[in-house]
C-alpha cells in the first residue's frame, strides 16, 4: 500500500508524529492529519432456494483467480445496504434485497491496508447468473462444499450463517 509523503492540501512534507497514542504523518506547515483510516467494503452472501451459497472468483485483485463472496467498495456518499445490492447486481447481474446484517470484520490487503467488510444476507428471487468481467466464475455450493476462500473475513460471515442456520433447525 502507498503512503504518502507531502501534504496533499500544501504539498509539504510529512513526518511522523504520535498523536491520539498512534504514530501518524502530519504536516508540519498545514496540521494535516493522514488517519489511515480502512476502506468501506460491503458483501453479499446470498443462498439459493436449495440452500446452496453464491461463491464468486475474482478476476481483479486483490485475490485475483481465487473464490470470494460477491461485493465490492462502499462508494463517497453510498449506503453500505446500497453498495452491496449495486455490486451484486454489477457483478452477477441478481437482483436482491437485504434481510440482515450478518457483521462487520476488518480485513488487511497488500494494495489497500486495512478494508471494514461489512456482510449483508441477501434473498434474491433468482438465481440465474450473467457475470461482468470483474469475475472468472460464480457457482452456487453446497455449505460443506466451499472451495478454500483466501479472505478471512468472508470466512467469518459464512461460518456465522452456517452457526444460524444450525441453530435455526
Amino acid at each position: 500500500m502507498r503512503t504518502f509523503k507531502f501534504c496533499p492540501l500544501c504539498r509539504h512534507y510529512l513526518l511522523k508524529k504520535t498523536i491520539d497514542g498512534r504514530k501518524r504523518l502530519i504536516c508540519q506547515k498545514c496540521g494535516w492529519v493522514y488517519y489511515k483510516n480502512p476502506l468501506p467494503v460491503a458483501v453479499s452472501l446470498v443462498e439459493n432456494k436449495q440452500g446452496e451459497v453464491l461463491i464468486v472468483k475474482r478476476n481483479l485483485k486483490p485475490g485475483i483467480n481465487k473464490w470470494s463472496l460477491p461485493g465490492g467498495f462502499v462508494e463517497f456518499g453510498e449506503a453500505p445496504e446500497s453498495a452491496c445490492l449495486r455490486e451484486l447486481k454489477e457483478e452477477t447481474g441478481l437482483r436482491g434485497k437485504i434481510e440482515r446484517l450478518i457483521g462487520v470484520y476488518i480485513q488487511k490487503t497488500r494494495e489497500y491496508g486495512s478494508v471494514l467488510v461489512i456482510g449483508y444476507m441477501v434473498k434474491i428471487s433468482k438465481d440465474y447468473l450473467s457475470l461482468n468481467s470483474e469475475l472468472r466464475d460464480a457457482k452456487f455450493f453446497n455449505k460443506k462444499e466451499l472451495p478454500v476462500i483466501p479472505f478471512s473475513s468472508h470466512r467469518k460471515i459464512i461460518e456465522k450463517i452456517q452457526r444460524y442456520s444450525e441453530v435455526n433447525k
